[in-house]
């Protein structure tokens, strides 16, 4: 086996919520982690402008060990109250000021390529310069990820994006256009709403029979809030109980693969946040039905729906989520994916977050497999750093044992 000189005990490829959470927490526990990446920069350029978290306010902090730089401090140090609906804006510079606090020295260059190199991984950056790091953590969110159905495959980009498009960060650009949304979620939910804000003219179409509306029961929110109540779950996700199970992992995947699945889409299943309700009054809804058909005709779109049903529209907007494939991280080299166990797309991680290749650690929703779906929502970040910095100094202190052990054992033969 070739060894390297490394040039970094931790590498960690991300800086957004999960990355910047895990490089303050590995650091607190005195172990050296080079962080790259802009800070936030899918939350602020491939997200809508005016969007409002889905996650409560108290499911949507960052995490340093001695929660130093929470929501709540970050308010305190502005100085003024924000809202507690968390504008995206609001959340993006209260991501970017928990990286100016914790991770100070964050290198802003990307990551191009990781590859298997001896015992360890050879990084190379966007620049062109090459080290050698023993451990590797991704944390490269979900821009890579955007799901596009194949019947909207041959539509050219000017007639049909995805809502995490960079170009759709700004929805006014379809002022008066016909816009055809399609999905059932927050993120279409929300984007119609904001289409409609604009000017633009929107329909969602849905395969779901009816839209769902999250958060609508006051008593049930009050009683979740209560200091009474034994089970808080900050990150509120999913129905009352099972919010609870979600945001402990070590419960959550104790029963089968199947009960599992069935309870995360019973948490996560398409639904749009209660006060988006009011904001879509005049926006039509299309419910139980689906696009089997999508063409270019005379520079606008054709749509056929299941019923044969048809419509035109300037403009396409594709709310249909994400399908995590790590393979489409461009900056994994397919020699290391090839030696990485996957399943369904995710990477299947030991209780440390770490893959079948040593050193190769994965966080955020790529772990949702192996810890459930919270690790989708920003509530999850603190539960994976303290996991994984824990995890890491429990391998290195067995190391130094065993390290002591066979230096031991030598001297006496000796």
């Amino acid at each position: 086996m070739t060894h390297n000189h490394f040039g970094s005990q931790f590498t960690i490829v991300g800086a957004g919520p999960y990355g910047l959470s895990v490089a303050s927490h590995l650091r607190s526990a005195g172990i050296e982690a080079r962080i790259f990446g802009k800070p936030m920069d899918f939350w602020g350029t491939q997200m809508p402008k005016g969007m409002l978290l889905r996650s409560p306010w108290s499911g949507s902090n960052l995490s340093d060990p001695k929660q130093l730089f929470t929501l709540d401090r970050y308010e305190m140090a502005l100085g003024s109250a924000l809202n507690r609906r968390v504008p995206l804006a609001d959340f993006v510079r209260y991501g970017q000021w928990f990286q100016r606090q914790a991770v100070p020295d964050l290198d802003q260059r990307n990551v191009a390529s990781i590859e298997r190199s001896g015992d360890g991984y050879r990084v190379r950056l966007d620049d062109g310069e090459t080290y050698y790091s023993q451990n590797v953590v991704v944390a490269g969110g979900i821009g890579s990820f955007a799901n596009r159905p194949a019947q909207f495959g041959s539509l050219p980009a000017e007639l049909c994006s995805h809502a995490s498009d960079r170009v759709n960060s700004d929805l006014g650009r379809f002022a008066g256009k016909r816009v055809a949304v399609i999905g059932a979620g927050q993120t279409a939910t929300e984007s119609a709403a904001l289409l409609h804000e604009s000017g633009a003219d929107v329909e969602v179409v849905m395969r779901q029979p009816q839209l769902r509306w999250l958060h609508t029961r006051p008593l049930i929110e009050w009683l979740m809030d209560s200091p009474l109540y034994p089970f808080k779950a900050p990150g509120k996700i999913g129905p009352i109980g099972l919010n609870w199970l979600l945001e402990h992992p070590a419960l959550f995947t104790l029963p089968s693969r199947e009960t599992q699945e069935k309870m995360a889409y019973r948490a996560i299943r398409p639904a749009a946040s209660g006060w988006l309700k009011a904001r879509t009054q005049q926006v039509t809804f299309t419910t139980g039905r689906h696009v089997v058909a999508a063409e270019e005709r005379g520079g606008k779109v054709h749509l056929t729906l299941d019923n044969g049903a048809e419509r035109t529209a300037d403009h396409v907007l594709l709310g249909t989520g994400y399908k995590i494939d790590i393979k489409r991280y461009a900056f994994l080299g397919g020699d290391l994916l090839r030696q990485v166990h996957i399943a369904n797309g995710f990477p299947v991680l030991n209780r440390g977050y770490e893959s079948s290749m040593p050193g190769l650690y994965f966080v955020g929703a790529p772990a949702a497999h192996s810890f459930g779906p919270y690790m989708r929502f920003v509530a999850g970040a603190g539960y994976a750093s303290k996991t994984l910095s824990s995890h890491v100094v429990r391998t290195q202190a067995k190391r130094v044992v065993r390290s002591y052990g066979e230096r031991t054992a030598a001297a006496d033969a000796r």
